[in-house]
């Protein structure tokens, strides 16, 4: 797994790209590659076009996003493919995030 990151020009938006297995071995990463950005300054973009699999922490590391974007500033998940899509509305995730 891997967490590439990207600031928008403005430096209102973070993309955050994650490469392969999104789960509990990529933690420290995901987690380091937001909290580099103050609280609720910044939007946050999920490309998740690259990633493989997602599990249980996976999805916990992203409401801890969420809450470090502290819900002033919208959090979304783009670029899934249907089985990532799938696991992200069966956890209805679709109702905490913007899915594109």
């Amino acid at each position: 797994m891997g967490v590439s990151v990207v600031e928008s020009a403005d430096k209102e938006q973070v993309l955050l790209k994650v490469t392969g297995r999104f789960d509990f071995s990529s933690h420290h990463e995901f987690s380091s590659a937001y909290k580099q950005y103050p609280k609720g300054e910044r939007r946050f973009v999920v490309d998740l076009s690259d990633t493989e699999y997602m599990d249980s922490s996976s999805m916990g590391m992203l409401l801890q996003l969420k809450e470090h974007a502290c819900g002033q500033t919208p959090v979304s998940l783009v670029n899934a493919n249907d089985a990532v899509r799938e696991i992200l509305q069966i956890a209805n995730f679709d109702k905490l995030f913007s899915i594109a």
